[in-house]
């Protein structure tokens, strides 16, 4: 079975510009970001890309409300990764999601 959110989401495609030393150096601050984004319930995912150029972070919402978020992140803020937003519409969840767009 599946369901059937409907609820804007936003993925973000991080694309590192810098040497992987920096993005090294970055990653404690970066992982602290995630927790909190992720304790605050906006972002559901994250994870690296393979191989690994950059990240996939996957959050609830319009890019609008992201936006802000996304900038925060400190491999943007430090200028070692670009971003790029995807505005999507959940349209099916497998049933175990269930709970997570609303």
């Amino acid at each position: 079975m599946a369901i059937r959110p409907m609820a804007p989401c936003t993925l973000v495609l991080l694309t590192y510009v810098k040497p992987i030393e920096e993005i090294d150096r970055l990653r404690p601050a970066h992982v602290e970001w995630i927790e909190r984004a992720m304790a605050e319930g906006v972002m559901l995912l994250a994870g690296r890309r393979t191989p690994p150029t950059g990240g996939v972070l996957l959050f609830r919402g319009t890019p609008d409300m992201v936006e802000p978020v996304a900038k925060s992140d400190p491999f943007v803020v430090e200028g070692a990764a670009t971003m790029e937003l995807v505005s999507f519409t959940t349209s099916f969840a497998a049933d175990a999601m269930d709970g997570l767009f609303g």
